[in-house]
């Protein structure tokens, strides 16, 4: 990967606040920077939005709502898949900025591009599908008619881990609902959000309908957005301290409300289970993106006749991975996000060491330039440990023993999250009993990746509210108005 190509990339990206269909600066010409964490150095310098911008971003999507609520579900549906050609188009520029300013290898961020990609294919499809019902009331007196429409100006607000999925997952059914859109991504991930701007511009999206601005004051510059009275739909995908708050500041306006919060997804092995397909499921689960990831598997409950073995084989996978910036050939383990990061999975696994773990590989920051933590296996995690309570984010394995099918859903359930569950096992019926019991809004079933733009994507408990994806997806953009009219006959 030629410096050069990097350096015109990082040059097209633009590097104002997208409000009303214009570019520009922030008020007062603030700006902030964006960093490479693969080595620490600055990349960029966008503008930096003050409360007078998010208000003016504000003020363009309510005033570009009516006529795109009205625009016809057909042309809505063309400008989403005009949106998705030209992201095939230029899927190699996306990866490549995502890999620069988050880190993740550049094998995944192509993967993250496919994926992304697909929200904007699936609800162009789903816009002209909105659909309403008609019939006599039960007594015969009137006819009912229920139809649909759109909640009006959303405020979106994306994580810094899929910088292109969390954007594409949130405005494509926004836009397809007839929604207009205001959209605040991660101050660490900014860029393939302004990219991905520019691209909804050139694909004919009219002004006003998206707009986007970056801040380094998210909370001084969001709230007043979310207490405005225009507002009508707030979607967030973040922690779940921070999803508390917004819920708190969203209840003033009785705002529609989608909540991706938190995870503590567990891994369950059961005796029966090909460890073939476990082991390579684990290391999907655990390790796409660095292991930061919502849906990353967080505990590995694994039956204790197989644990041995299990460990033996994930650590001997762990040990061979390449380490690097995500540009560079073969590379799997990139850098976390920031020092932040790096600090935490230090100290849960610290933590676990003290209480009884045992260290298999890794462990260790890595020293030098860039956020680097070691890809690590830990086994004999004891009970009480944080890291079985707290969402680790980031490159670590860690294994619990358990003994029998009730011991392992009990593990599993003892957590106030409930966002993704994943479980190897032959058994047909022990699986059914798995959907049954497990407390968890998605389940992979001998499958470690569930994501998919078709589906429900959402979870239980702490995890959050909603659904993004699939058929469910779109209707979080939707309200619903009944209509009584006097029976014809």
């Amino acid at each position: 990967m030629t410096e050069n190509r990097e350096t015109a990339l990082l040059d097209s990206v633009p590097d104002g606040l997208f409000i009303g269909g214009q570019w520009r600066a922030a008020s007062g010409d603030r700006t902030l920077t964006v960093s490479d964490p693969a080595t620490g150095a600055v990349i960029k310098t966008i503008a930096d939005a003050s409360p007078e911008d998010g208000k003016a971003a504000l003020d363009a999507a309510v005033d570009a709502f009516p006529a795109w609520a009205a625009t016809p579900a057909r042309e809505r549906a063309e400008i989403l898949r005009r949106a998705f050609d030209l992201l095939q188009e230029r899927k190699e520029d996306f990866a490549l900025l995502m890999t620069i300013e988050m880190g993740k290898p550049l094998a995944e961020a192509r993967g993250e591009v496919a994926y992304g990609g697909e929200f904007l294919r699936w609800f162009s499809e789903e816009t002209a599908r909105i659909q309403g019902r008609y019939g006599a009331n039960p007594e015969g007196t009137g006819r009912m008619i229920v139809s649909q429409h759109p909640v009006g100006p959303c405020f979106l607000i994306t994580p810094w881990n899929f910088p292109l999925a969390m954007a594409t997952r949130k405005i494509a059914p926004a836009l397809a609902a007839g929604c207009t859109v205001v959209i605040k991504p991660a101050e660490l991930t900014p860029l393939t959000t302004l990219a991905f701007a520019q691209l909804l511009e050139d694909a004919g999206l009219p002004k006003g309908v998206v707009n986007v601005f970056t801040t380094s004051t998210s909370g001084a510059v969001s709230e007043p957005i979310i207490r405005d009275p225009r507002l009508r739909k707030l979607s967030f995908t973040g922690s779940t301290g921070v999803g508390q708050r917004l819920l708190e500041q969203a209840s003033q306006g009785v705002l529609r409300t989608s909540m991706e919060l938190g995870g503590n997804a567990p891994f369950i092995v059961f005796d029966d289970a090909d460890l073939d397909k476990a082991v390579d499921g684990a290391m999907l689960a655990k390790f796409r993106n660095i292991g930061q990831a919502c849906t990353a598997a967080n505990r590995f409950i694994v039956h204790r006749s197989v644990a041995a073995e299990f460990a033996d084989r994930v650590t001997e996978r762990v040990q061979a991975m390449r380490i690097g910036r995500g540009t560079e050939d073969d590379v799997q383990i990139g850098p976390l996000i920031d020092g932040k990061a790096v600090a935490k999975a230090e100290e849960l696994v610290g933590d676990a060491l003290e209480k009884g773990a045992t260290l298999r590989t890794g462990g260790h920051r890595i020293e030098g330039n860039g956020t680097f933590y070691e890809p690590t296996v830990i086994t004999d995690v004891q009970a009480g440990s944080d890291i079985l309570r707290e969402e680790i984010f980031g490159p670590v394995l860690a294994i619990v023993p358990f003994d029998d099918e009730d011991d392992a859903v009990r593990l599993a359930n003892d957590t106030e999250y409930g966002l993704v569950s994943y479980v190897f096992t032959e058994s047909l019926s022990r699986g059914q009993r798995m959907i049954e019991r497990l407390e968890t809004g998605m389940m992979g079933l001998n499958m470690g990746v569930v994501s998919n733009a078709a589906a429900p994507f959402g979870g239980w408990k702490m995890s959050g509210l909603g659904r993004e994806g699939g058929a469910e997806g779109i209707h979080e953009y939707l309200q619903t108005k009944y209509t009584l009219t006097p029976n014809p006959f």
